[in-house]
């Protein structure tokens, strides 16, 4: 005793190692005995395990590591909001010279600050004129900030930043193959950008495009080279230490001071509102995201509950081997010890099968997305962080499937497990209460998950099959990109892009297959311009917010929305410029709710503004009123008054042309491009699409959620029924004596079937009122993510409790057909 007591260390690691290697194959020979349960258990928890490896994917990739940007936690943006609610814009995210120079140089809690603003340029290869995808304006200290270095190549310093610093620019990888074809010459080559020749100095990594950006040119002072004067948005890196509130008192402190040497930039009471930079990155799709971790926590709450209901059965089963166990002096840790083991191993073996099936599936999830849902450089894969949390996952349901049963063995007495007399007492007992605990447990969270799945599924339904108020079906756009025109003075760059867009409208309406054509600023129904609204005589408290579109003639016909009242432009109101505005349904109910819209002047006040080209103080006649039609709400379609003027009035520097179509958009695309060319080579198509696929490429953000929460849902629901199907056959197989003396003292079948569905329903309906209590108040948390529904819609509330009771009653019924087929005689003899 006393060498064992003084045994080394090594020793004693020896003897663990042993302890623990019999401990394994004790399991391994147990687990292979009840082969059914064992399978069961792995299965149940690989769906849970697959599921919650999935989302820990996303939520890692996408909220905790989205980009890999240097100290990015600490990044902020901000934004200056109007908090007088009237007149003039809501918020401004851009910044002017002498703002961007206050900020950087005044503020106290930013170690460092940059400004970008995103431009397009174009580039002339020799040939013809090509305008390259978005790029940006960046300050010279830009990438030092961001901690990113070229593949190759070299970066923006801040000698590029310097006046007379000879011209560069960066390009991203993607541009550099999809435009270039990754010649490997590329590098050092001078380019003709916006008629400035400017070299490429470096070539950034694959995958890595900051601020969301394909190109980037250092921003100098000199006003010749690329200037921020436009407005540019601001990020600044907090210090250790310090908060977004310190940031927001800091920059309003500044902003103020602004104000009272340039009133111009700022409304009368305004407030400065900073965000960490990662919180702008994926925007809704966060909320998404907790949407689904608490899902996928529910659906691993259910397999941790079934897995355990079949452990503590089976546990149950062995209560007889127990007990001699222990009575032969095995000690209660080694027993416990044993029975946890084999929780472990199914918990192993089901963690490799989750997170095989979770690489695959983490593919399909990311193929769903919808593009621009995340930045370029968030990668969602399973790594190490991601592995670690699944690992210590398997640990936990391991010790939350196994313990209690482990637990509930090894406290119980010893005695009456030794008697034969005591078969079913755990069917009775407290392991048959726990065993409908866990089962009633699977069932409430089961309707809360699948109460999820349905509001989701019923709001994507309303989503998509909502009547917008005209047949997005064979109506095709693309906008112009004229910025050659930018460089002329106003009158005659509105004489200009008038001129080629009365000229265009008339060759695409003489096109085969185009049946009507018009202009507009934006396609709708997911674009929209807005406008505060004046009426004479109109006083308001509150912001009168109008959306408007600059059209032409056609815009109505286009869409097929019919007049009601008045009349719609005619050439010649477009041909003058006259100030005349055909409203909505809506804007006249909203604004002149008694009387009769036509011919009352109505203002926008945006067109005041000088950067659009509008007229100045001008008020618009009334002369039509057309059908509502729906635009894009707050994940919704809603009518919302709106107006619409010629497009003659102004020089809007891009504008978008439709066309209502009954051949292929792609070939009449070709057609106008070619068109375009014979025009005016320097115009050239800034992008081009398809109303019915840019309403697909919407749909798809929440398609991802439905597809999710419903497959889900589905798991969950699968999982219930094989809990209760588990727990009441084995109901079934402890009861047999008592079954088999009901029979033989006249009890009929259909009795024996009726006791055990019974007491399966007793389950269910407990289970489905603690769900329901449940969803009540866990649906409040979906409610900005589920629109043209009530969080506590009666309809999903009822179809999802009875989708449970249905597929849980069936569950029921194959242990209740075995238990009235059961022979007397055999179940008397079954002690």
């Amino acid at each position: 005793m006393l060498q064992d007591a003084k045994a080394s260390p090594q020793s004693r690691f020896a003897i663990l190692l042993d302890g623990f290697r019999h401990d394994f194959a004790y399991a391994s020979r147990s687990l292979r005995t009840d082969l059914h349960r064992s399978v069961i258990a792995i299965l149940a928890l690989a769906l849970g395990i697959c599921a919650s490896t999935v989302v820990f994917s996303f939520v890692y990739n996408a909220i905790f590591q989205p980009v890999p940007y240097k100290d990015f936690q600490r990044s902020v943006v901000f934004k200056i909001h109007n908090l007088t609610n009237r007149g003039g814009w809501k918020e401004r995210e851009y910044f002017f010279a002498p703002e961007v120079r206050a900020f950087r140089e005044q503020n106290h809690v930013f170690e460092e600050m940059i400004a970008y603003a995103h431009r397009r340029d174009y580039y002339n290869d020799g040939k013809f004129v090509r305008y390259l995808p978005i790029g940006a304006v960046v300050t010279a200290n830009a990438f030092d900030y961001l901690g990113v270095k070229p593949q190759f190549g070299r970066g923006i310093t801040l000698e590029d930043g310097k006046p007379g610093a000879p011209p560069v620019f960066v390009m991203s990888y993607r541009l550099w193959q999809s435009e270039f074809g990754g010649d490997p010459n590329l590098l050092g080559k001078v380019f003709t950008l916006d008629d400035r020749p400017t070299t490429l100095i470096g070539i950034m990594p694959k995958h890595l495009e900051p601020l969301a950006a394909s190109y980037w040119v250092p921003a100098t002072v000199d006003a010749r080279e690329p200037s921020l004067n436009g407005g540019a948005s601001l990020m600044g890196r907090l210090r250790p230490g310090a908060s977004l509130q310190a940031a927001s008192a800091d920059l309003d402190g500044i902003a103020h001071r602004l104000q009272e040497i340039a009133a111009g930039f700022f409304p009368e009471k305004f407030a400065i509102i900073p965000r960490y930079f990662v919180d702008t990155l994926i925007g809704n799709f966060k909320s998404t995201l907790y949407a689904l971790l608490g899902a996928v926590l529910l659906l691993l709450l259910i397999a941790c509950s079934n897995v355990a209901n079949l452990l503590l059965a089976r546990a149950t089963t062995r209560e007889l081997e127990i007990a001699m166990r222990a009575v032969m002096g095995a000690p209660r840790g080694r027993l416990v010890r044993q029975l946890l083991m084999e929780s472990l191993l199914l918990a192993v073996m089901a963690s490799a099968a989750g997170c095989g099936l979770a690489f695959f599936m983490v593919k399909v999830l990311v193929a769903m997305i919808p593009v621009g849902t995340l930045p370029s450089e968030t990668v969602v894969r399973l790594n190490a962080p991601v592995l670690l949390l699944s690992l210590g996952a398997t640990i936990l349901t391991a010790l939350l499937c196994g313990l209690a049963p482990a637990l509930h063995v090894v406290h119980s007495d010893l005695q009456p497990q030794l008697s034969v007399s005591s078969k079913g007492a755990g069917e009775r007992g407290r392991s048959g209460r726990l065993r409908n605990a866990l089962a009633v447990s699977q069932v409430a969270f089961s309707i809360t998950l699948l109460v999820g799945a349905g509001l989701f599924m019923r709001s994507f339904f309303v989503l998509t099959r909502v009547d917008l108020g005209f047949n997005p079906k064979n109506i095709f756009y693309f906008r112009l990109d004229p910025t050659m025109y930018a460089r002329r003075d106003y009158p005659e760059r509105k004489a200009l892009q008038n001129a080629l867009t009365r000229r265009l409208l008339e060759d695409l309406r003489a096109l085969p297959g185009v049946e009507s054509a018009s202009e507009s600023v934006e396609q709708p129904p997911l674009n929209y311009e807005w406008s505060d609204t004046i009426i004479p005589g109109r006083p308001h408290a509150e912001r009168w917010e109008t959306r408007f579109e600059i059209c032409s003639e056609d815009y109505f016909r286009v869409l097929g929305v019919p007049l009601m009242r008045g009349r719609l432009f005619s050439e010649d109101d477009l041909t003058a410029a006259r100030l005349v505005m055909v409203v909505n349904q809506a804007f006249a109910h909203q604004y002149f709710p008694n009387e009769n819209p036509l011919g009352q002047r109505v203002k926008l006040e945006v067109l005041d503004r000088p950067f659009l080209g509008g007229p100045r103080d001008a008020y618009f006649e009334v002369v039509g009123v057309v059908r509502n039609y729906k635009t894009r709400g707050d994940n919704s379609w809603q009518d919302f008054p709106e107006a619409f003027i010629p497009y003659s009035i102004q020089a809007f520097s891009w504008r978008t042309f439709m066309a209502r179509t009954s051949l292929d958009a792609n070939l009449i695309l070709r057609v106008v491009s070619d068109k375009l060319s014979q025009i005016d080579p320097s115009v050239r198509i800034q992008a081009s699409g398809t109303v019915e696929h840019e309403l697909q490429d919407y749909y798809r953000g929440p398609k991802f959620e439905l597809v999710t929460l419903s497959a889900f849902g589905s798991v969950g629901l699968l999982l219930v029924i094989l809990g209760v199907a588990s727990v009441m056959a084995y109901s079934v197989s402890q009861r047999t004596h008592e079954i088999g003396v009901r029979m033989a003292i006249g009890a009929q079948p259909s009795n024996i079937v009726r006791l055990v569905l019974l007491r399966g329903l007793r389950l269910v309906g407990v289970g489905t009122g603690l769900g329901l209590a449940a969803s009540f108040a866990l649906a409040r948390f979906f409610a900005s993510q589920i629109s043209g529904v009530p969080i506590n819609d009666p309809w999903t509330l009822s179809t999802a409790a009875c989708a449970v009771v249905i597929a849980t009653t069936a569950a029921c019924v194959f242990p209740a057909r075995r238990a009235a087929s059961v022979d007397p005689l055999v179940a008397l003899r079954h002690q």
